[in-house]
């Protein structure tokens, strides 16, 4: 199904829990502009606020793009003011993305440069056809990156390797990707939606609970030491001790059946 009133992001359910937001802007290969953004806002607001969600795809409409960056020509005019407001928004609306309780993956087709690199680097992971193409070109404009490109890239891949490519502009194609470690894997690319599925329905046969819990404790760990990152992850360990789905798991691994999990 596609989501009532946007214009630029299609939304879909292919399997029950299993979200796919397409960005809808072909010939323009997706670029973001501020309409395509409010849309992506609301989807994730939507999909936080869905207990029955499993996992998210984000993925671009036609065979050239994933999103080939923001769009320079509303861009072009813009005050510095305006600037400032614009990327805020935007560094918002990928930190809100981030924080989605379920995984997110980038099912990356075509170019994914500028903002659109951006946008698969605020995913979890990232899927790569064998057509990807990714890159931090701002540089090439005579800005910087502005949707947090220059932060969450070398958090992504070595600091090294970072740098190099957001001062250069280089553009970096789907193996090389995979070797740097800026995405999981490469597949070809009219089997990139049946892979995104796949990888998606893997995780929704996971106790649901346990999944959102693995990536909260994920996330807050990053930016801590080991000791804290570990008090974190035993605090959640505990709480999975309440909850419906951990009875379940373990009474099914020791009745040698699969779990029915519920979600609670």
């Amino acid at each position: 199904m596609t989501t009532a009133g946007y214009q630029n992001l299609l939304h879909e359910e292919p399997e029950p829990g299993i979200h796919l937001l397409t960005m809808n802007r072909p010939k323009a290969l997706n670029a973001l502009n501020s309409a395509t953004l409010a849309e992506l806002a609301c989807a994730i607001t939507g999909l936080a606020a869905d207990a029955s969600a499993r996992a998210v795809l984000i993925t671009g409409a036609g065979a050239k793009a994933f999103v080939a960056g923001a769009d320079i020509g509303e861009m072009q005019t813009l005050t510095p003011e305006a600037a400032r407001t614009f990327s805020s928004k935007a560094t918002r609306l990928f930190l809100e993305l981030e924080a989605l309780p379920m995984p997110v993956l980038a099912l990356v087709n075509g170019y994914a440069l500028g903002g659109g690199c951006e946008l698969a680097l605020a995913c979890d992971w990232i899927v790569a056809a064998d057509n990807a193409v990714f890159g931090q070109p701002e540089v090439g404009l005579g800005i910087p990156p502005g949707f947090g490109g220059s932060q969450r890239l070398p958090r992504r891949i070595a600091p090294g390797k970072a740098l190099e490519l957001l001062v250069t502009g280089r553009q970096v194609k789907a193996d090389e990707a995979v070797a740097i470690g800026l995405a999981n894997e490469v597949v070809a690319a009219d089997a990139l939606r049946a892979r995104g599925i796949e990888l998606a329905l893997l995780i929704a046969s996971k106790g649901p609970v346990a999944v959102r819990l693995v990536k909260e404790a994920w996330r807050r760990g990053q930016s801590l030491d080991l000791a804290q990152a570990c008090a974190i992850e035993s605090d959640l360990f505990a709480l999975a001790f309440a909850t419906a789905d951990q009875s379940e798991g373990m009474r099914a691994f020791l009745e040698k059946r699969a779990p029915r999990f519920i979600g609670g």
